[in-house]
């Protein structure tokens, strides 16, 4: 497959187009058998992936391995086993009104998808979208960032699987290109990145209406009650904070820990945090590597700063000098909410710790924020977590655990307010990809239809007698029911001379 360094934005979107109907026209079965060489495929070159994620990322080795390889062929097991079912036609109910009729749902491919990715995990937010938009039946063109472009590993991929010319077309270079892109009105858009980003791909897509699937960040809380395993808490949040070192849109950014646990929280935190082994490993024999970019390294020094003029305790890596990517764990004490790290979006190494004396209250603060995309309750009650897992405003909740929600690839994935519109994976997210039709069929009656012209003053009364008995309810209605629609249909027989 070509890079498309040289190939203009509008025959790239017609090859899309052109080759679209090609890809719709195999059975989903076909499909998977794609599916299953890229499963195996991935299977038998994963130490070479994972060293091209870890030069392009920073990742450390097992970040790689867990976050980007395990969790793709995760999904592709996902879709191997759920695809057919999830993409057959679907026979639906109708109601008795619509009696001698059948209904169904199609899921049909909607033609060509637009991806474009983030450079926090650049294979995994590849290969999930794309195998899942191509799985439903659409030619894919994919953009990555041009920050963690794995520049050729996915055409590579899809070569050696078979996948012909023009099915997933990979796309390289800056938010011009993506502009561009949109320009040709895919069928759809798939982002995933910032809110920043996504509000200019939202403008110009609304010229033409292109339907926008987002997937944005998040200040995802973790909320500590007293009667929780604390010692199971802090390795969780801990771990949340810090896997891919910050860099993810559901990591831990605020931990809300009750007043009365506080302390003792706190130095069990700081006792793991101690501990973790951060290094460029090769090896798998380091928790976290580094940063990414340039720009996050800049927006979590500018948190850091601020915290500290505000009042911050920092418990944990002082020794930072403010500018090298391998960003040391920074536990925060005594913050509030007006610090940035409180309330805006870090995606960094940053673990802060915040008291809170009641339900109520955590409640509030946690929803206390433009974002809405995951969050976790830790508590040995099982009611309090289900009533705190209702009332927070995000599209995913892990209960005694951290970021597990988009570890089930059978669960929808998504957020609420500026974290994002729709989901995406699961069975919600396989049809997401899809033109949901729906379809009555009639079995081809001679008769006319008792709602069609022409309106009588019989016919009037007929339906309104009908109406009231099917929706009043009682064995008596409903033989009420059955003979006003037999009359009604009688006289929607007859032209409107014939009904005097």
């Amino acid at each position: 497959m070509s890079e498309n360094r040289q190939i203009s934005a509008a025959d790239i979107g017609k090859k899309a187009k052109d080759v679209s109907q090609e890809i719709r026209a195999l059975s989903v079965a076909q499909r998977l058998k794609f599916v299953s060489q890229l499963k195996h495929l991935i299977v038998s070159e994963k130490e070479i992936i994972i060293e091209r994620i870890q030069e392009d990322t920073n990742k450390s080795r097992s970040d790689a391995l867990v976050s980007e390889i395990f969790g793709v062929l995760d999904h592709l097991a996902f879709l191997e086993s759920e695809a057919i079912k999830a993409l057959k036609d679907e026979k639906v109910k109708t109601p008795i009104a619509l009696l001698g009729k059948s209904s169904k749902i199609y899921y049909e491919a909607l033609g060509t998808i637009l991806i474009i990715s983030p450079w926090n995990y650049p294979f995994y937010q590849a290969i999930v979208p794309i195998m899942a938009a191509f799985v439903a039946g659409n030619s894919v063109i994919y953009k990555p960032s041009e920050f963690t472009p794995l520049t050729g590993l996915v055409e590579d991929l899809m070569s050696r699987i078979g996948m012909k010319d023009g099915w997933v077309q990979v796309v390289y270079g800056d938010g011009k290109v993506g502009s561009s892109l949109i320009d040709q009105v895919p069928n759809k858009i798939f982002f995933t990145g910032s809110v920043a980003t996504v509000k200019k791909i939202m403008t110009q897509a609304a010229n033409n209406l292109i339907p926008v699937e987002l997937e944005l960040g998040g200040k995802d809380p973790s909320i500590v009650f007293a009667d929780a395993n604390l010692d199971r808490a802090a390795s969780g949040v801990v771990w949340g904070a810090l896997t891919n070192c910050g860099q993810s849109c559901t990591s831990v950014e605020r931990i809300y820990v009750q007043d009365t646990c506080y302390e003792e929280f706190k130095n069990k935190t700081l006792n793991i945090v101690k501990q973790i082994k951060q290094s460029r490993d090769y090896d798998g024999d380091a928790d976290i590597g580094g940063m990414t970019t340039k720009a996050q390294i800049a927006i979590v020094k500018n948190h850091l700063d601020d915290a500290l003029a505000k009042g911050a305790k920092l418990l944990s890596g002082d020794e930072w000098d403010g500018q090298d990517a391998m960003i040391p764990p920074l536990l925060f004490d005594n913050v509030t909410d007006d610090m940035l790290v409180a309330h805006e979006e870090t995606f960094g190494p940053t673990i802060v710790l915040l008291k809170f004396s009641d339900e109520h209250e955590v409640i509030s603060r946690a929803n206390d924020s433009i974002y809405g995309l995951s969050a976790s309750v830790w508590s040995a009650d099982k009611a309090r977590c289900d009533r705190v897992a209702r009332a927070l405003e995000v599209g995913n909740v892990s209960i005694n655990n951290v970021m597990l929600t988009e570890g089930n690839h059978h669960l929808p994935f998504g957020g609420v307010k500026q974290s994002g519109i729709g989901r995406y994976k699961g069975v919600h997210g396989l049809r997401s990809f899809c033109n949901i039709k729906s379809v009555l069929i009639d079995a081809n009656s001679k008769k006319i239809e008792a709602n069609w012209f022409p309106y009588t003053k019989k016919k009037y009364q007929l339906f309104s007698a009908m109406t009231e008995a099917l929706f009043t309810g009682g064995i008596l209605n409903f033989i009420k029911f059955a003979i006003k629609g037999t009359l009604l249909e009688s006289a929607a027989q007859k032209s409107r001379n014939q009904s005097k």
